[in-house]
C-alpha cells in the first residue's frame, strides 16, 4: 500500500516501452530469441521497495502480453539444491522456490516447458529433485559444467563442450531463461541451446533482461547503489561501460561481472555464430527499459537510500550469525559511506530502540533480555513494542499497532488471559519449552481464536492487512516463530545484529 504522494514508478508507461523493446530485439533475429531473465520475473520486492509504485508482478504481466510467443525454460544449479540455499524473502530453499515457480507461473496461465539442473555432477539431493519434478509430469534436462570453461573456446563451442548438453525444445519464437537467484546457469543454457541451433541452421539470438543496475542512470546514482547493496555478497560493482563507450562513445553502466566476462561471451558467440559478434558491449546486451517508468526523480531517491540501510542490516546479522565474512560487512560499510547514510535515517530504528530501554527501566523484560520494536504506519505514525514475561516485542508490537488502527483504547487487553495461560502451560509445562513468552505466530492464531468471542480482538484482527509494506524495526534478531510471523504480514523488516536469546539454541 503506497500513498499517491510517494509513488515515483509508473507501471503503465513502463510496460508499452519495454514490451516494445523485446519485440524490437526479436525482429532482429528472425529465427529465435533467447531471452535470459536475470533477478526476479515473480515477487521482485527490491524493485518494489526501490521503485515505489513498480507492481512485484509487472515482468509477469509483461509474459502474459507475449505469452503467445513465448517459451519458458526454468534453470537451477545442482549445487543450490545440494547446500539448501535459502531466498531471503521467502524463507525457502531454491528448489523448493523453483516448485513455486512452476506454479506461480501456471496461475498467470504460463507453463514452464522444461527445468534445467545445471552444473549436474551426480549430486545425491539434484537426482532425488528430478525424480520429484519427471513423477509430476516435468520434462527435466541435465547439464554439466562445461569442458574447457572459461579458457579454451574452441573446446567450449564444439560437441564436447556446449554439445554435450542435450537440445532443450522449444517451438516458440521467444525463449525465456529464467532461475532461482543469480549462479542458476541461465547464460550457460541459452549458450548451449544457441549452440545447438545454429549446427542445425538456425540463426537465433541472444538477449538480456535485467531490472538493475538501470544502465542509463548515473553510476553512483542511489537506485545503482542500492543494487551494489543487495548483492554485497556477490561483490556486484556498477560500472562505467567501457566496452560501449569505446564502441559508440556513449555513458552506460553495468556491473562487473557482465563487463569482466564480455570479451570472452563475445568470443564465444563470434565462435558459435561463425562471424562478427551481434553485439558491441553488455549493455548491447540488454533490453531493460526501466528508467521509462520512473517519474518522480527525488521519490525514487529516498526510497533507494532505505534500501541501502535496510540492507546494512540484513548483512550486519548475517555477519552475525556467521553467514558472510567480515570482507562482506566491510563492503556494505563502504556503500553506506557511499551514499552518506546513516542507520539513524532510518525512522524506526531510535523509537525500537528506545523502547527496549524502557524496558530495561520497568524490569519487564524475558530472562535479562530487554528488546523493542517499532513500526512506522502508512500516515507516518510511529508505534513501539517491547517485551515482556508473555509477550516477544514483535507480539507487543502488532497489538498496539492494530489497536491504534482499529481506535481502540492503548491500555485494552486483546488477548485472554486464560488463553495466554493455556499456551503458556503447553510450552512450558506440557512441551518442556525454555521460551514460554508468545512469539508473533502464536500471537496470531490467539488474536485469531480471541476475535470469535472479543469485538475488540475482531476489529484488530481486521487491521493486520494494513500493516502490508509498513517498515519494522526490532532490537534483536528475531526468533525463528517471530521472523515467519513478520514474512506472513509482508512488512519490511530489519533488526540490530543482537540475539534474542543469552541460549545457544532456540527451537520455534
Amino acid at each position: 500500500m503506497i500513498a499517491s504522494d510517494r509513488v515515483g514508478f509508473d507501471n503503465e508507461k513502463y510496460l508499452k516501452e519495454q514490451t516494445s523493446a523485446i519485440l524490437e530485439r526479436v525482429n532482429r533475429f528472425n529465427d529465435k530469441l533467447y531471452l535470459e531473465f536475470g533477478g526476479k520475473i515473480l515477487f521482485d520486492y527490491h524493485a518494489a521497495r526501490v521503485l515505489p509504485g513498480f507492481d512485484p508482478n509487472v515482468k509477469m504481466r509483461l509474459l502474459q502480453i507475449l505469452k503467445d510467443k513465448i517459451d519458458v525454460i526454468l534453470c537451477i544449479h545442482a549445487g543450490a539444491i545440494e547446500r539448501r540455499k535459502i531466498r531471503a524473502d521467502f524463507g525457502i530453499t531454491y528448489d523448493v522456490d523453483a516448485l513455486k515457480t512452476i506454479d506461480d507461473f501456471r496461475d498467470w496461465g504460463i507453463d514452464v516447458k522444461a527445468v534445467v539442473i545445471t552444473r549436474y555432477e551426480n549430486q545425491t539431493p539434484a537426482k532425488t529433485f528430478k525424480s520429484k519434478l519427471e513423477l509430476r509430469g516435468i520434462k527435466v534436462y541435465l547439464h554439466y559444467p562445461t569442458k574447457g570453461y572459461p579458457t579454451d573456446v574452441n573446446l567450449i563451442v564444439s560437441d564436447h563442450g556446449y554439445g554435450a548438453n542435450e537440445y532443450i525444445m522449444t517451438t516458440k519464437p521467444i525463449v525465456i531463461v529464467t532461475g532461482p537467484g543469480p549462479g542458476s546457469g541461465k547464460l550457460a543454457t541459452c549458450l548451449c541451446n544457441l549452440y545447438h541451433e545454429y549446427k542445425k541452421g538456425i540463426k537465433a539470438g541472444y538477449a538480456k533482461f535485467e531490472t538493475f543496475p538501470i544502465w542509463d542512470l548515473p553510476v553512483d546514482h542511489m537506485v545503482n547503489l542500492a543494487y551494489e547493496a543487495a548483492t554485497v555478497d556477490l561483490e556486484d560493482k556498477v560500472l562505467i561501460d567501457e566496452h560501449h563507450l569505446k564502441a559508440y562513445n556513449v555513458r552506460t553502466v553495468n556491473y562487473n561481472r557482465d563487463i569482466e566476462a564480455f570479451h570472452l561471451l563475445k568470443r564465444i558467440i563470434e565462435k558459435i555464430t561463425g562471424g562478427v559478434s551481434m553485439y558491441q558491449s553488455p549493455t548491447d546486451m540488454g533490453v531493460n527499459r526501466a528508467s521509462s517508468g520512473i517519474v518522480e526523480e527525488r521519490i525514487i531517491t529516498e526510497a533507494s537510500y532505505q534500501e541501502i540501510i535496510r540492507r546494512y542490516f540484513r548483512c550486519a546479522v548475517e555477519y552475525a550469525v556467521g553467514l558472510v565474512d567480515r570482507n562482506t560487512l566491510d563492503r556494505i560499510l563502504g556503500i553506506m559511506k557511499k551514499a552518506g547514510a546513516k542507520v539513524e535515517d532510518r525512522k524506526v530504528v531510535m523509537p525500537a530502540r528506545q523502547a527496549a530501554k524502557e524496558a530495561e527501566q520497568c524490569g519487564k523484560g524475558n530472562n535479562g533480555i530487554y528488546a523493542g520494536a517499532a513500526i512506522e504506519l502508512h500516515d507516518g505514525t510511529i508505534i513501539t513494542g517491547k517485551n515482556s514475561p508473555l509477550l516477544h516485542a514483535s507480539s507487543s508490537l502488532i497489538l498496539n499497532a492494530t489497536k491504534h488502527l482499529a481506535g481502540l483504547p492503548d491500555k485494552l487487553y486483546l488477548l485472554p488471559e486464560n488463553i495466554i495461560d493455556s499456551v503458556t502451560h503447553l510450552k512450558k509445562d506440557v512441551l518442556n519449552g525454555k521460551m514460554v513468552s508468545l512469539d508473533v505466530d502464536e500471537t496470531l492464531i490467539v488474536l485469531g481464536i480471541s476475535a470469535l468471542s472479543n469485538p475488540a480482538a475482531k476489529m484488530a484482527l481486521e487491521n493486520l492487512k494494513l500493516l502490508r509494506d509498513c517498515e519494522v524495526h526490532l532490537t534483536h534478531i528475531p526468533t525463528p516463530g517471530d521472523e515467519a510471523g513478520w514474512r506472513k504480514l509482508k512488512v519490511n523488516l530489519t533488526c540490530d545484529p543482537e540475539y534474542s536469546s543469552k541460549s545457544l539454541f532456540i527451537s520455534r
